[in-house]
């Protein structure tokens, strides 16, 4: 390692030397997702609590190992006595655990052999295949009696062992009933039973440590894009290393605080920055990323869901909350909350902290930047100011303290680069709203919203697994900000795949415009709400929103929350080439984080439950 971010790797086959980025490192690995799939791994809904119980308990007993850069086979020898497993055992774990970066690989497999695993001779299976095909699956439609008999008098004609009555039902029960149907002649009834309808379509003593995260509202008023007029204030939500002072993670939003923020949040802070810095013209380093041991958040309802905190324990996080009414729990990101809020005050726009200061500036009259704007301005005071100047706890900056954490000195040993998250789509995946769907002929429907794909096609009519009298549900994520595409969950290839609307003609729209469309629906007493109904509404809605935008301020809202909206729905275009972006900050040597700061000037407010 040369820095934070920079290594030098051998090829292993040239035995040449290169210097590379560390986020163009990847992990190693054979897996290669079908087409279509965005990311693999068992979804964490599906995994009980008793086989979650159990990888708990692997990981707790592999922990010390994974915290000990210098962990000695005794020890590791130790551990293996006291969680009663042989320590090839326990080394194994760790291995799974390392190649695939969360917890749910130390699910015990299922017992017996795999699905699909066929114990006798290859001669009897050819028999038993034949006459299935010959026989069950012709026109004459044979029962399965028929076939059990015919099988028997083969292999006993040609001196081979007689299969078990059982196992020739097993093969035929595992032939799905779609094929079983098309093959005895049943194609239109296969068809109208299965086929898609096209059409529409705490000790924080090392880096990463403990790290915490709150949210504020800003003290500025942004404007649109468009006619520069008021939006209002935008929320930041933070996460900061306590052992080195390091901002880790972002998230700014005009929406209130949600699970959809912290989710954001938290994928932003665990994995590395360049692309993120790239979309915003940033052309500075933020050498930070991976995943925390302790994430240290308050007591507002969005960090106390069951899916946040299993999201939390799959990636090895124990999520800790502070005392209600015990604000110095969280001294260190609200004393740096204080310190983004002076740098605010600075910016057009802003509203202080409090009507005193406020006396004689109108902030709406001289707003002048965009979220956009706002949020590049944030990270570069962030990472090339306040990374970069001396904190007053610290006696350095918070810079230097996170090298000295991962490189070490000739007085301590450093930590090493943290790994980079094996699977950056599903890491993010983890943390967005999940929903419990069947697939029907037409797809799959998520409030009213109709969504296909060929993917389904297999689950289509499908009976749940446990009682064949009950439709099969499946896992299904969506990101509120934008759902025109949901990540359906497939069980068996244990794969995300991206199914878009039925009817890709459809404009993307949020999750929050659904809601508004859905009311004004019914508040106009139509009983009966569907998909035409709701986008026709929706359209309406849009248009009345681009006359009135230039005349209130929630109509701007909301046209922001639209344009958000669409630029998620667009794909990223690379940044090349891209150049260090210009910055008026004063030089950090003349600056320094003073810890005496009004430690969080702006009120902690509860978390909405809008996502």
């Amino acid at each position: 390692m040369l820095d934070t971010a920079t290594l030098l790797a051998k090829d292993t086959d040239t035995g040449e030397v290169h210097r590379l980025s560390a986020h163009q490192l990847r992990p190693v690995t054979d897996i290669e997702l079908e087409e279509g799939g965005v990311a693999e791994g068992k979804d964490l809904s599906e995994i009980d609590d008793e086989d979650w119980q159990v990888a708990q308990q692997r990981f707790a007993a592999i922990r010390p190992l994974l915290d000990d850069p210098f962990r000695t086979r005794a020890k590791a020898e130790q551990l293996a006595e006291e969680a009663g497993v042989h320590v090839a055992t326990l080394y194994q774990w760790v291995k799974d655990y390392h190649e695939a970066g969360h917890i749910s690989a130390l699910i015990p497999a299922p017992r017996g052999r795999k699905p699909g695993t066929k114990k006798l001779d290859k001669k009897v299976e050819a028999i038993i295949e034949g006459a299935i095909n010959d026989l069950y699956l012709s026109r004459q439609r044979y029962k399965p009696s028929d076939v059990i008999v015919t099988v028997k008098a083969h292999c006993k004609q040609a001196g081979l062992p007689l299969p078990h009555a059982n196992t020739i039902r097993n093969r035929i029960k595992q032939i799905s009933t779609r094929e079983t149907m098309r093959r005895r002649g049943l194609r239109d009834k296969a068809r109208d039973t299965f086929a898609p309808i096209r059409g529409e379509f705490p000790n924080a003593d090392f880096p990463l440590a403990v790290v915490q995260i709150d949210h504020t509202p800003a003290d500025v008023i942004l404007v649109d894009e468009e006619h520069r007029l008021a939006l209002g204030r935008p929320w930041i939500t933070l996460a900061i290393d306590v052992f080195s002072r390091m901002v880790v993670g972002i998230a700014v939003s005009m929406e209130k605080p949600s699970a959809v923020s912290v989710g954001l949040c938290v994928s932003n802070a665990m994995l590395p920055k360049h692309e993120y810095l790239a979309n915003l013209e940033v052309g500075l380093e933020w050498p930070v990323w991976g995943k925390m041991r302790v994430l240290h958040a308050d007591n507002a309802k969005e960090f106390r869901g069951k899916m946040l905190r299993r999201a939390c324990e799959q990636y090895g996080i124990d999520l800790h909350l502070r005392p209600v009414k015990r604000p110095h729990y969280g001294g260190h990101i609200e004393r740096y909350m204080g310190t983004a809020a002076n740098e605010i005050h600075t910016l057009p726009g802003t509203t202080f902290s409090n009507v005193e200061q406020r006396k004689g500036y109108d902030s709406e009259k001289e707003s002048a930047l965009t979220i956009r704007d706002f949020e590049q301005h944030l990270v570069e005071f962030i990472v090339g100011v306040y990374h970069q100047r001396k904190h007053s706890e610290l006696n350095m900056p918070p810079m230097r303290k996170w090298q000295l954490g991962i490189l070490g000195d000739s007085k301590q040993p450093g930590l090493g680069m943290p790994p980079i998250p094996t699977d950056p789509t599903r890491l993010k995946l983890d943390f967005l709203p999940l929903y419990s769907r069947s697939v029907q002929r037409y797809g799959i429907q998520l409030d009213e919203i109709n969504y296909y794909h060929e993917v389904l096609n297999p689950w289509i009519g499908s009976k749940d697994p446990e009682n064949q009298t009950k439709a099969r549900s499946f896992t299904i994520r969506r990101d509120p900000r934008d759902i025109s595409k949901v990540y359906f969950f497939d069980p068996e290839s244990e794969i995300y795949y991206m199914v878009p609307y039925r009817d890709p003609t459809r404009p993307a729209i949020s999750v929050w415009e659904l809601r508004a469309a859905t009311r004004r629906i019914r508040e106009e007493g139509l009983r009966h709400v569907d998909e035409d109904v709701i986008f026709e509404t929706i359209l309406k809605m849009r248009h009345r929103v681009e006359q009135a935008v230039t005349k209130t301020k929630q109509a701007r809202r909301q046209m922001a929350r639209i344009n958000t909206t669409k630029k998620l729905a667009k794909k990223a275009e690379p940044f090349e080439n891209q150049s260090p972006a210009e910055s008026s900050f004063p030089d950090p040597s003349q600056t320094e984080v003073q810890s005496e700061i009004d430690i969080f000037a702006l009120p902690i407010e509860p978390f909405d439950d809008d996502a």
